[in-house]
């Protein structure tokens, strides 16, 4: 009985993933940036940096499943894209993560910071970009480039992940649509990179079911929480909660890159 109950985390452990993997779910719902909260609370938790990234994305694939649904039934994500996105993203994180196997994933971090303070400039100083949606339906252009940067944003989802959903949502603002559909549509492509990477996880055996099904519930009750609370707040809420995530990635990223 004893070996039973020690593969189940300790109650205080439990309501430790429960919170963080709600926090993380609720934020990444919206603007992606949840695994700032969430990769760092399963190392804290003592899991290695492999193990802890495939059972991340065990639970966070469950947040990423419920935002992706809830902003579906509000008719806020665009099925003819999803059709070409989705498949395209679900291969290239699975390709991430078996290149992760071979390589570290460090020497992306420089670049990481670059991109992620091009995109937090550029929503700074288009202050009207993303109030309103003016996408104006597929064109073979937009397709081609919309699938290239699921494949691309997908492969490193799967491979490192920090600031996908960020990535994601403004690759989304960048085709016209406005903040709270351009959030739509990156949670349903942010959970077809976490289904595909987590697949592969769990064939490897990197996934800890006892510290992910925890925070994997938690963090469906977040994400329904925070795509709700974006539907009834709109952009005047996305827009700014997307600056400060992505303020707060950078300055994760560059003291991880000074301080190890």
């Amino acid at each position: 009985m004893s070996e039973v109950l020690a593969f189940f985390p300790s109650g205080d452990m439990i309501l430790y993933l429960v919170v963080m993997g709600f926090m993380a779910a609720f934020i990444d719902s919206v603007v992606g940036g949840g695994g700032l909260i969430s990769v760092p609370t399963l190392l804290a938790a003592g899991l290695n940096p492999v193990l802890a990234l495939g059972t991340n994305k065990a639970a966070a694939v469950m947040g990423a499943a419920t935002g992706a649904f809830t902003f579906f039934r509000s008719g806020k994500v665009d099925m003819s894209l999803m059709k070409y996105l989705f498949p395209a993203a679900f291969l290239g994180s699975i390709g991430g993560v078996i290149v992760l196997r071979q390589i570290p994933p460090d020497f992306l971090r420089p670049l990481v910071v670059v991109l992620l303070v091009v995109v937090t400039l550029y929503s700074v100083f288009k202050k009207e970009w993303g109030k309103e949606n003016t996408y104006g339906g597929l064109t073979p252009t937009i397709l081609r480039l919309s699938i290239l940067a699921s494949t691309v944003i997908g492969f490193y989802d799967g491979f490192f992940g920090p600031g996908a959903g960020s990535f994601l949502l403004f690759s989304f603002l960048l085709i016209g649509f406005d903040f709270v559909r351009a959030a739509a549509n990156a949670r349903a492509i942010n959970f077809a990179s976490n289904l595909g990477s987590v697949l592969f996880f769990i064939a490897i055996g990197e996934v800890d079911f006892s510290y992910s099904i925890p925070m994997g519930l938690s963090m469906i009750v977040g994400a329904q929480c925070g795509a709700r609370v974006a539907l009834a707040k709109g952009a005047a809420y996305v827009r700014p909660l997307f600056l400060i995530v992505t303020s707060v990635m950078i300055g994760k990223q560059i003291y991880t890159l000074i301080c190890g």
